[in-house]
């Protein structure tokens, strides 16, 4: 059962992950397509350029969890790297318990009266010609789903080092 769950969240992450990389190149069209206009036909669309905001903001907090969930996050390898598997489940476990979760339960409970007063107000663009509601409200909404889906990875990651930690035949220890 806890094996099934962790490869539903590590499904999830992926997925996820892999969807929203598909807004980089979104990001690239548009960011192109915005110079184009301004500099070429001299035509400024302010909700274009608030797109590619928004589009950057989905990228980078939506896809933390895929991070996490390939090994790619950021850590310090002097105290990892050269490590036995139990010292290293037990600095994922110390990492996760310590410092991640934490961090997570902290940002959802400041960020949960922005994004709940934005739905609620129904929340727009600040310039006139810039993105409609919801798109703002969407957007805040990450601000709830970025740290769930990086404490739920991270409770994999946990799960998943204790395991290869246990047994050295199962697959995935190089991403630990």
């Amino acid at each position: 059962m806890l094996d099934a769950f962790c490869r539903r969240i590590s499904a999830l992450s992926r997925w996820v992950g892999e969807t929203v990389a598909w807004l980089t190149l979104a990001m690239v069209l548009a960011t192109f397509t915005i110079v184009v206009l301004r500099y070429v036909f001299s035509i400024n669309y302010i909700w274009m350029q608030e797109a590619v905001t928004w589009m950057h903001a989905a990228v980078f907090m939506l896809g933390a969890a895929y991070t996490l969930e390939r090994g790619e996050h950021v850590r310090v390898d002097v105290f990892y790297r050269h490590r036995s598997r139990r010292v290293r489940a037990i600095i994922d476990t110390a990492g996760v318990v310590l410092l991640l979760l934490p961090m997570m339960v902290f940002f959802v409970w400041v960020s949960l009266d922005y994004v709940v007063s934005s739905w609620a107000i129904r929340e727009g663009s600040r310039q006139a010609q810039g993105l409609p509601f919801p798109a703002t409200s969407l957007v805040k909404t990450f601000l709830i789903v970025m740290p769930t889906l990086v404490a739920l990875q991270g409770i994999a990651l946990v799960v998943r080092a204790w395991r290869t930690e246990r047994d050295p035949t199962e697959h995935g220890s190089e991403v630990l």
